[in-house]
């Protein structure tokens, strides 16, 4: 079945590629919801506090955001023009670069293996000349990269119940499925902090945070605009303890600051990473060991360490322990709105280098108003229309920061250089020009982060993967009707550059890489993202459902 714009709708059973669902976004507040408040239970404390994670896009009109930018959070529902993502009529879109793995094997939706090495920054602090004359750093090019799991959540689209690491949960006929959140367990790179509200842990660590998404609307497409994608966000610690309370109700300024227990790993080491369901805890944990420095983080999304689900009638919290939604990892298991499952993607498009800054504008973190301008100035900006223009979607480059800021009272490391991390609508950005690794070792650009072939229960491998994204979602010039403008690189990119996944043998290991690596198997570089599709209401690019290849 296809989807309509303006309706929610779960997977299609014959074309199984990775999309997100639509939604109307009601503005009645509360909804009522039939069975809704049964299935939540009493409310634990006050319903939310004025600053927390109710909507991580940073849109709900009932709460302040705990992080401004809302780059933490997962693809939603649509509403906009030709399918683009919205939440109350703001756009919130992600470039999200996909690979999606597939498999038949019982457990292979609720145990996954990954094995990662972190890339390495050169030795050159970040510069600002232009576009294909700067030395580069990797927050440049991604403020995260993660791996997701779909998780059971029955106060979630399409609020209906769901049984723990079932395949009784699949959408099916007139059945939508079983409520699902969406774990994206996020990596961080070194370089531009205070996480707060920036994209790092500090200068020289990578971090990362078990973060799980909610969809606040009914199978029907009504959705609370108070609350409509709450997250639960914990960083990955050594001790397993929260550096805040986790709960879209309860977060705070301790939640998105990390502390002396937050897992750090030096760029260039080699971790093993596991998302499991712990049968003894009862809840999703997510375990990252690091192979270099032999620590070890992880958490559990347990309802013991302050996890909650949240209410469709009230944006209420209930304590929660989530666990894997499904079984196997079939291609019908997708995640439900979100339509994510074993995969592993790439958030491009969120940094501009800068030389200058316009229209102050500080942005509110905790107590503290950050002193953060709206306009970016520079070489990379006169590359494309100007920010405003009738040519240009972007309103603005907000949040932007000057080169040695610490952030007041948050103390952070000094920002390494000049830039902005609002969205890149022109494309005018460092994730659309060709600075991304082009070798193993680091130069002017940084090596790439590798990742070994996932594994399952009993050290199984996936046998089917695919490459997607959703850029056609992020393109204002897409339009359904004209297939030929929803491509890679977009037109309008003045650096006519899209990163590609690349298959190749390093230090004796079969690993994926991403950028303009030429070491190995490119799959036709932007050709492996396939045909322009919108058999879901949505608009994405997907290549076919193949064998997962190995070197």
């Amino acid at each position: 079945m296809a989807c309509r714009i303006g309706f929610l709708c779960r997977r299609s059973w014959s074309l199984p590629v990775l999309g997100v669902a639509v939604a109307v976004l009601a503005a009645v507040q509360p909804i009522a919801v039939p069975g809704a408040a049964a299935a939540r239970g009493p409310a634990a404390g006050p319903r939310f506090q004025p600053v927390g994670n109710l909507d991580c896009n940073g849109y709900s009109p009932v709460q302040r955001p705990v992080k401004p930018g809302g780059i933490i959070c997962a693809e939603v529902h649509l509403g906009g023009a030709y399918g683009r993502l919205e939440d109350n009529g703001y756009y919130i879109g992600h470039d999200e670069p996909t690979m999606q793995f597939y498999s038949r094997k019982p457990g292979s939706s609720t145990n996954i293996t990954w094995m990662q090495t972190l890339p390495r920054d050169p030795r050159r602090l970040p510069t600002v000349h232009g576009p294909l004359k700067d030395v580069t750093h990797f927050f440049e090019l991604m403020p995260a990269l993660w791996y997701s799991m779909a998780l059971c959540d029955p106060l979630s689209e399409p609020q209906l119940p769901c049984t723990p690491g079932s395949d009784t949960n699949s959408p099916s006929g007139k059945y939508p499925g079983g409520g699902s959140a969406l774990l994206e367990l996020q990596f961080y790179p070194p370089g531009r902090a205070p996480f707060a509200d920036a994209l790092s842990c500090d200068n020289s660590h990578w971090c990362a945070a078990l973060t799980i998404d909610s969809l606040e609307c009914t199978a029907a497409g009504v959705c609370n605009n108070n609350c409509v994608e709450p997250i639960n966000f914990a960083f990955v610690q050594t001790n397993g303890v929260p550096t805040g309370p986790p709960s879209p109700q309860r977060a705070n300024l301790k939640t998105v600051t990390p502390n002396r227990s937050t897992l750090l790993m030096n760029p260039g080491d080699k971790l093993r990473i596991r998302i499991f369901d712990d049968r003894e805890e009862g809840a999703l944990e997510a375990r990252v060991q690091d192979l270099s420095t032999g620590r070890t983080g992880f958490m559990v999304a347990s309802a013991r360490n302050g996890f909650m689900h949240t209410s469709i009638a009230d944006c209420s919290g209930s304590p929660w322990s989530y666990r894997p939604l499904y079984s196997t990892a079939s291609t019908v298991n997708q995640g439900g709105w979100a339509a994510a499952n074993i995969n592993v993607a790439y958030e491009i498009g969120h940094f501009i280098p800068c030389t200058k800054l316009t229209g102050f504008a500080p942005v509110p973190v905790g107590t503290y108003n950050d002193p953060s301008w709206n306009f970016c100035k520079g070489p990379y900006e006169t590359a494309a229309p100007p920010d405003g223009s009738q040519s240009s979607p972007e309103v603005n480059d907000a949040p932007c920061f000057k080169a040695g800021d610490t952030h007041g009272p948050l103390n952070s490391a000094p920002d390494l250089v000049t830039g902005c991390t609002g969205g890149d609508l022109d494309y005018d950005g460092t994730s659309y020009w060709a600075d991304w690794p082009a070798s193993v070792r680091p130069g002017m650009f940084p090596s790439p982060l590798t990742i070994e072939q996932p594994t399952t229960v009993n050290g199984a491998r996936y046998p089917q993967m695919q490459f997607l994204t959703d850029n056609p979602a992020t393109n204002a010039r897409c339009d359904p009707a004209k297939p030929a403008d929803c491509v890679v690189p977009p037109a309008q990119a003045p650096g006519k550059f899209y990163p590609y996944w690349t298959q190749a043998r390093v230090s004796g290991a079969c690993v994926w890489e991403f950028g303009q690596m030429r070491n190995g198997n490119t799959f036709g570089g932007d050709k492996q993202y396939g045909t322009f599709t919108t058999a879901l209401g949505l608009v994405e690019l997907a290549g076919p459902i193949m064998h997962n290849p190995n070197c």
